[in-house]
């Protein structure tokens, strides 16, 4: 059975681009615009992939809200954003890896291999 992961961000384009990737490697693949929307699929899945900075609820507070909640699903940030500081507060926060957009395929479905459970 195909593990599945639950990509967010508030951009449709950046949604199906990193879906696209992963069904196209064996996944199966959720979506949701932004982290409140997220808490409400992230249930049944594998490894959740999530933009930073978004509307309603960002990333941050996303990777926070998961974690207070005893959550296990591990937390990959995919961003345009690669300041020391914003990696260090997700990753203090419980995000298990950092990628920059624009995305490499391979790195990330090599991370995704590596951290679904």
């Amino acid at each position: 059975m195909a593990k599945k992961i639950l990509v967010v961000d508030d951009s449709v384009t950046m949604r199906h681009a990193v879906a696209t990737c992963l069904i196209q490697n064996g996944f199966e693949v959720e979506e949701a615009a932004d982290g409140a929307e997220a808490l409400g699929k992230v249930g049944q899945v594998s490894l959740a992939i999530c933009d930073v900075n978004m509307p309603v609820m960002n990333g941050i507070e996303f990777v926070k809200e998961m974690t207070s909640r005893g959550s296990t699903v591990p937390i990959v940030m995919l961003t345009t954003e690669g300041r020391p500081e914003l990696v260090a507060a997700a990753r203090s926060a419980g995000a298990k890896g950092w990628l920059v957009k624009p995305f490499n395929s391979e790195q990330l479905v090599k991370v995704v291999r590596k951290l679904a459970v």
